[in-house]
């Protein structure tokens, strides 16, 4: 990958990280829907209960959550070879959460999509 590539592959997977914020701020799963591959899945503690499954569980509670207008969000890192990528998002006010969640893409048909979500829940 040249340089010029790599940098386009750069924006081309924070554009799909930040349709994913937008989608928190926006409290509606289907502005965050088209992040994700169909296939992707999500993990991580909710309290002492470990919350793992298939992202329509991560939709559910997003559409019950609401929106998160003082959502503020980094990019804390993006790692790419190839057609996989790896990005950590650290977050404050998820409606009152704070999150750091780990992401693994992979570059579909062109296009980045999540294809897992890991997250640690702040206390």
């Amino acid at each position: 990958m040249s340089d010029q590539s790599y940098v386009d592959e750069l924006d081309q997977v924070t554009a799909t990280m930040q349709a994913y914020i937008e989608g928190g701020r926006a409290g509606k799963s289907a502005v965050l829907q088209p992040a994700f591959h169909a296939d992707a899945n999500i993990c991580g503690y909710v309290g002492p209960d470990l919350f793992c499954g298939p992202i329509q569980g991560f939709y559910d509670w997003h559409d019950e959550n609401g929106p998160a207008p003082g959502l503020q969000a980094r990019i804390a890192s993006i790692d790419i070879a190839g057609t996989a990528a790896s990005v950590r998002v650290d977050m404050d006010d998820w409606t009152g959460h704070r999150f750091t969640d780990f992401f693994n893409l992979v570059k579909v048909d062109g296009r980045w999509q999540i294809l897992s979500k890991v997250f640690y829940l702040h206390p």
